[in-house]
């Protein structure tokens, strides 16, 4: 595809043929007659080899157990593992008032706030608000949950005319005295939807609810300020943000945090342990059950770092010029349906059918061709079940994605057509 289609705003540093040289999964093998088309960034993000190597590095020169030594290599570890902390609160301008505390994943984080917060503040007869676009992680643990307390479950639906926005004004008619929680996606991983989370978190404050934002896909696309948008709760996935697996965050508010029970019991989460009493330490430590995930950590911070050297504005164009493309070229292609396009605000997550052709049979054609899609419910099940879409194909573009990316996904999509269309 010719360069001039698609608006280029990148600096040297975005230059994205140089960019996509610093992650080693294009270039560390053969890929045969095809080169590698990596589209499901959404799922989970490739890593650049600084981040591998921050990893190789933390186990090869500077591995001990945290917070316990006295030792060089003990201390150098937990100085790792706490400059991490600050700089996931730093991406996110969470300012003094907000904690970082380490899970293995956002729904862990998610988890820890129904087990611990949920359980003990929630009572028979109060409401939790979802949406029809959160992910199974934002549905399931306040389900568990709900059952266990007598909740009851409220979800916005998406609009009912056909276009798959959100529909915000709903909100406002099901948050009344009841609702004590919303729990609510910031970016929709089906349809990239950016949802409008300072307008909603005033809803919540309105009434005295508390309100959780699932940034999964969010923290890694917009620049979050945690202190404009005033959450009690923020998760994010570090693998999702070009760092390692088993390492997210709840980013929450501090005087939240330490009125919470622990989530997990063990080493280091306590001050004293006798028969008879045992007493906890206050938040992130309390919350930290057992050796953490510190050489992940380290991985993370390298990666957010990495994220960092780079103007975010222009990244965020760059993604969505490419998922812009990309949509303009699919429409010029027969029964191709995209879901989601009209929406107001959104990333660059492209969620689309091809008509008489299931999305399983597409992503094994594209796999032929080393292309990596998405296909299936993107543990979405009620977005999928509100509008009767069994399954869809999605794309999703990141940092190392170019246009070549988006010809290669054109020409695999009419081989396709071609093929069982």
């Amino acid at each position: 595809m010719p360069a001039s289609k698609i608006a280029s705003p990148y600096d040297d540093k975005l230059n994205p043929d140089t960019v996509r040289k610093e992650f080693p999964i294009f270039y560390s093998r053969d890929w045969g007659k095809y080169p590698l088309t990596y589209l499901d960034s959404a799922a989970s993000a490739q890593k650049p080899k600084i981040v591998i190597e921050t990893v190789q590095s933390a186990m090869e020169k500077h591995y001990a157990n945290i917070h316990r030594g006295i030792y060089k290599l003990s201390q150098e570890s937990t100085t790792s593992y706490e400059d991490a902390r600050n700089t996931v609160a730093n991406f996110l301008n969470a300012g003094s008032e907000y904690t970082a505390v380490f899970t293995k994943n956002a729904t862990e984080a998610i988890n820890l706030v129904a087990s611990s917060w949920g359980r003990n503040n929630l009572n028979s007869g109060d409401e939790i608000l979802l949406s029809e676009l959160e992910h199974h992680a934002n549905i399931v643990a306040w389900h568990i949950l709900a059952q266990e307390k007598g909740l009851k479950i409220k979800y916005v639906p998406l609009k009912k005319e056909a276009k798959f926005g959100l529909d915000i004004e709903k909100f406002q008619e099901l948050i009344s005295n009841k609702t004590k929680l919303i729990a609510i996606t910031h970016m929709s991983n089906v349809t990239g939807e950016i949802l409008p989370v300072q307008k909603i978190v005033q809803m919540a404050r309105n009434v005295g609810a508390k309100i959780l934002l699932d940034g999964s896909q969010a923290a890694v696309h917009l620049d979050i300020n945690l202190q404009d948008l005033n959450p009690d709760f923020y998760v994010i996935t570090g693998h999702k943000l070009y760092g390692p697996t088993g390492i997210g965050a709840l980013i929450a508010k501090t005087d939240i945090l330490n009125s919470m029970p622990p989530y997990q019991g063990g080493g280091d989460m306590i001050e004293n342990v006798s028969f008879e009493k045992i007493t906890y330490k206050s938040a992130p430590a309390r919350f930290e059950a057992g050796t953490p995930a510190f050489v992940e950590a380290a991985g993370l911070k390298t990666a957010i770092d990495y994220i960092n050297s780079f103007n975010r504005e222009t990244v965020h164009v760059h993604e969505d010029n490419l998922a812009n493309f990309a949509i303009e070229e699919m429409q010029k292609i027969e029964g191709i349906t995209i879901y989601g396009k009209e929406v107001e605000n959104s990333g660059a997550i492209i969620s689309f059918n091809i008509q008489g052709v299931h999305p399983h049979d597409a992503a094994t054609i594209f796999d032929q061709m080393n292309i990596c899609i998405r296909a299936g419910q993107h543990c979405a099940e009620p977005f999928m079940l509100s509008r009767q879409i069994p399954a869809t194909i999605r794309v999703s573009f990141a940092i190392y994605n170019t246009l070549q990316d988006v010809e290669n996904l054109i020409i695999g999509l009419k081989k396709i057509k071609k093929l069982l269309g």
